[in-house]
């Protein structure tokens, strides 16, 4: 079973992350880097849109292609995200598999975790809380 704690941590360490920052900012009393002005705060919102846009473009396609090849490519990470975390609990619990394979299939799996759960997790979180 601690096999398969090991490729969930990585889902859980950005709020860890963020507890320790808040336990330290109520020891030294500090709020963390806040912004100290509205243009500051307009600044900020326009480097989180252009992050954004950033990443839209790097997904967007460029030219005209058949729609089962914009679909198909859109399926590229849930597909290869599945049958990654398929294939690590399947070796977890096959008697056959080797210690090599259940270390390099947990290595994807905790990128996985972390890529699906922890970061993405993270950020609908700290949204809503604010």
């Amino acid at each position: 079973m601690s096999v398969l704690l090991s490729a969930i941590i990585p889902a859980l360490l950005p709020a860890a992350a963020d507890g320790v920052r808040a336990i330290i900012n109520r020891v030294t009393g500090g709020a963390g880097a806040k912004p100290a002005n509205v243009a500051e705060v307009i600044q900020l919102m326009e480097a989180e849109t252009n992050r954004l846009k950033t990443l839209a473009q790097l997904d967007a396609v460029t030219g005209e292609i058949y729609q089962w090849a914009a679909t198909l490519r859109a399926l590229q990470r849930p597909a290869l995200a599945t049958l990654i975390l398929v294939s690590y609990v399947g070796a977890v619990y096959a008697s056959t598999a080797s210690q090599s394979t259940l270390d390099m299939l947990g290595s994807y799996a905790q990128m996985v975790t972390f890529y699906l759960f922890g970061d993405y997790g993270y950020r609908a979180v700290g949204k809503a809380a604010r």
